[in-house]
């Protein structure tokens, strides 16, 4: 109870006090007491000489703040967290908006100084000043100071010196695609190139891309007009080759979607297929179907869980198509070869009915394989990108305008080899892009025919009539993977029976695999009895 009555203090408050006590205390004690009158002139006269007080302050203000930053470094500073970032490269082409940022230390941005640091900042920054040399604050920038930087290194990376540069522009060859690359890259704005220009003063004082901008732009003042028509030239013949290549894909995916093979018959294994399951309702009945449903094929599976609609209907018109290459087989056969093998066929007829089943899905397999061979066109157009496809053309059109426009203003006075060059390799370009635009325009015309042929009236934009191509392609990568499911399954039997058979001579009747797909044989296979007609359909299905 404190002597105020109710009034409680502080633990803390009694512990300060009672610390200011002891420090009063030891205060006194330190102090010695002052020296008697008249004593003063004796002992200052002993006393030895003293430094000068300036010289003491510094090195003991270095001192202790050497042992402040020492302590602050093993004490303060710990190991922080990274953060993970992607760094941005300085751009040439133009500034950004971490070129605004002033550099300085991390103090400095968050507004405090640490002065415990002083005199080694100090010292730092008078290192600084004293190593740098006056030749690059000699230097004049015109443009930003970074990219006038980033400008100097991509002309250091040129090896190839200003003089040949120029007489290549003059020449209109003699540059690789490599170094009219990076030469455009460098290319000013026409601002920036306005006031190099305008620039008056000596330019042995301009930095280096100036220095190089200056005089390029003197000599030449087309320079960089001249580099892009250079580059265009260098870079037309893969590109026109690539537009050509693209067109003749997409001419000979249309003909592979028109012809009458196993793509269409899947088609109409699917169609009878999905109007059996939608029987009643108003999916049923259906003519055709939108293409895009083939993607689903494989999401709808059997009451089991183990296969999909798509496995049944690939193994069925694999069976078929097996089937269907026997028969032919044996139709080549000479009447009385085919007599001679009667009798064994009856034996294998009673030996193995099941494995003439298996004959029949994996000859229908192998030619299911070859949809990839018959449809390898299809696939590539599947790949072309709509817009770079169609631009491509305008494109290389509008940049032989604007060659021609240079070409016009260069020929003013006495014609140069750049003009020459640009005259012979424009008049080649007109004609072969009067031609292939117009192979455009048919081929853009067979693939809209084609496109309506699988689905009329889904042809509303353009840019959907190569989505024909995208979708096949993704069905038939699904069939293909199912063709391996397929093949794997039926060799897993065969090793099982091996393995379960040994030694022992097989069964003369095996028991028949129990059927896989009991959900989809009663939406496929009517109930009723089956008559021999029927059968005959359900084995071509």
């Amino acid at each position: 109870m404190s002597p105020h009555g109710n009034l409680q203090v502080s633990p803390w408050i009694i512990i300060i006090l009672q610390y200011c006590n002891v420090a009063k205390e030891l205060q006194q004690r330190t102090i010695p007491p002052p020296p008697p009158p008249g004593a003063g002139g004796l002992v200052s006269s002993l006393r030895p000489p003293t430094a000068q007080k300036g010289n003491t302050n510094n090195k003991s203000g270095a001192r202790a703040s050497t042992e402040r930053c020492s302590k602050g470094t093993s004490v303060g500073q710990m190991k922080l967290k990274p953060l993970h970032w992607d760094k941005v490269i300085a751009n040439a082409d133009h500034s950004m908006v971490w070129n605004e940022i002033i550099d300085g230390s991390l103090r400095n941005t968050f507004g405090y100084t640490n002065s415990n640091c002083q005199i080694p900042r100090e010292n730092e920054l008078s290192s600084n000043i004293s190593s740098s040399s006056p030749a690059s604050t000699a230097q004049i920038f015109i443009l930003e100071p970074r990219k006038s930087q980033n400008k100097a290194i991509v002309l250091k990376s040129l090896a190839i010196s200003r003089k040949e540069i120029l007489d290549s522009l003059l020449e209109g060859q003699g540059l690789t695609t490599d170094i009219l690359e990076k030469l455009a890259r460098i290319a000013p704005t026409q601002e920036e190139e306005a006031k190099i220009l305008q620039f008056i003063d000596n330019p042995s004082k301009l930095a280096d891309a100036e220095s190089f901008l200056y005089h390029i732009l003197k000599a030449v003042p087309s320079a960089f007009l001249r580099i892009n028509a250079m580059l265009f030239r260098s870079n037309y013949d893969a590109e026109i080759l690539h537009l050509k290549e693209s067109l003749q894909t997409l001419e000979m995916g249309c003909q592979a979607l028109r012809t009458r093979g196993l793509f269409l018959k899947l088609l109409e294994a699917i169609l009878k297929a999905g109007n059996r399951m939608n029987a009643g309702t108003s999916r049923g009945n259906a003519q055709g179907f939108n293409l895009t449903a083939l993607r689903k094929l494989s999401d709808i599976k059997s009451t089991d869980g183990k296969t999909t609609l798509l496995h049944f209907l690939v193994e069925q018109v694999a069976r078929s198509e097996g089937k269907r290459h026997v028969l032919k087989r044996n139709r080549s056969l000479d009447r009385n070869d085919s007599q001679g093998r009667r009798n064994s066929d009856l034996n294998s007829d009673t030996l193995a009915a099941a494995e003439r089943e298996k004959e029949y899905v994996l000859l229908g397999l192998q030619e299911m394989g070859g949809l990839r061979i018959e449809f390898s066109n299809v696939k590539k157009a599947a790949t072309i990108e709509y817009d770079s496809f169609i631009n491509t053309c305008s494109s290389l059109t509008s940049c032989v305008t604007e060659i021609q426009l240079l070409i016009a203003c260069c020929s003013n006075g006495e014609e140069d080899g750049f003009v020459r060059e640009m005259k012979g390799f424009l008049e080649e370009c007109e004609e072969e892009l009067h031609i292939v635009a117009e192979e455009q325009t048919r081929i853009l015309e067979l693939v809209k025919r084609t496109t309506e042929y699988y689905q009329a009236g889904d042809c509303k934009h353009d840019r959907l009539d190569l989505q024909l191509f995208v979708i096949v392609r993704d069905f038939l990568d699904m069939v293909d993977q199912v063709c391996v499911d397929i093949s794997q399954k039926i060799q897993k039997k065969n090793l099982a029976l091996a393995a379960n058979s040994g030694s022992a001579s097989p069964p003369l009747l095996p028991i028949r695999a129990p059927l896989k797909f009991p959900d989809f044989r009663i939406h496929l296979i009517s109930d009723s009895s089956r008559t021999p007609s029927s059968s005959e359909s359900d084995d071509n299905f």
